[in-house]
C-alpha cells in the first residue's frame, strides 16, 4: 500500500488527487475526452465504491479496524483485481490519500482498505476524528495497468507525456516515486512535473541516468 504524494509531500503511496468532481467524469478529463481511458464503472458501481469507502471510515472510527466485506454481495465489476487510491479532503484541503499502484486484490476490497488507511494511517496526518466524517469529501481513483515508456533521453520522455492525463511512476538508484494525474493541476508543464517527481522519489530534480525507468498509467476518478 502506498501513500500517494502530492507535489508538496512524500510518503507511503500518497497521491494527491485534489478536489473530487461535482459529478463523475471519465478518466481525468471531461466525458468524451479522447485521452481518457475507456470507462470501466457505471454510476451505480461508482456510488457503491464511494459508499464502501465512507462505510470503512465510519467502521474504523467505531472499531479501529476496516470492515469485513462480503464480496459475494458486490457487483461482479467490483470483485475484479484492480488498483485504486482513496483521497480524503476537508474544505478542499488534502486530509489523506493512500492506494496501490498494482492490482493485488478485488477492487471493492482495495477501496475499503485504502479508505481506512487514508483516514487513519497516512503518515502526513493525525488519525481522522469523528467530527470530521460528515464534512469529509471522498474521491476514488481506479488505475489502469502501468505501461513502461521507452525513451532515449529526458527530452524524448517529456515529449511523450500528456498533461492532465498521465500518472507516472519513476524509479532509479533504488528509489521510486509516483504522481497521480491530478498532480498536473499543481504542476501543469511536463518538465516541472518530472522534476518534482524526481524530488518526490528522493532524487535531485536534474537527475538523469541510463538506468532511469518510467511507467505511465491513467485513472478513472470520481468523488462525492
Amino acid at each position: 500500500m502506498v501513500p500517494m504524494p502530492s507535489a508538496d509531500d512524500s510518503a507511503r503511496a500518497q497521491g494527491q488527487p485534489p478536489g473530487a468532481d461535482a459529478a463523475p467524469t471519465a478518466g481525468n478529463g471531461t466525458p468524451g475526452d479522447a485521452n481518457a481511458p475507456a470507462r470501466l464503472l457505471d454510476d451505480s458501481q461508482r456510488r457503491r465504491l464511494l459508499s464502501i469507502a465512507r462505510g470503512s471510515i465510519r467502521h474504523g472510527l467505531d472499531t479501529g479496524r476496516p470492515p469485513a466485506l462480503d464480496l459475494a454481495a458486490e457487483p461482479p465489476a467490483l470483485t475484479l483485481p484492480r488498483a485504486a487510491f482513496v483521497t480524503l479532503e476537508l474544505q478542499r484541503r488534502l486530509r489523506g490519500c493512500i492506494g496501490h499502484l498494482e492490482a493485488t486484490q478485488p477492487l471493492a476490497l482495495d477501496v475499503c482498505d485504502n479508505a481506512f488507511a487514508a483516514a487513519f494511517q497516512d503518515p502526513r496526518f493525525p488519525p481522522l476524528r469523528a467530527t470530521e466524517l460528515d464534512p469529509l469529501c471522498i474521491k476514488v481513483s481506479v488505475l489502469t495497468p502501468a505501461v513502461e515508456l521507452r525513451f532515449a533521453g529526458e527530452d524524448a520522455l517529456l515529449a511523450q507525456l500528456v498533461p492532465g492525463h498521465d500518472g507516472l511512476i519513476l524509479a532509479d538508484a533504488g528509489r521510486r516515486g509516483t504522481f497521480l494525474p491530478s498532480v498536473w493541476e499543481q504542476l501543469p508543464t511536463p518538465r516541472d512535473f518530472l522534476r518534482r517527481l524526481k524530488e518526490k522519489a528522493g532524487l535531485p530534480p536534474d537527475h538523469w541516468s541510463d538506468r532511469l525507468r518510467v511507467w505511465r498509467y491513467r485513472t478513472e476518478s470520481f468523488g462525492e
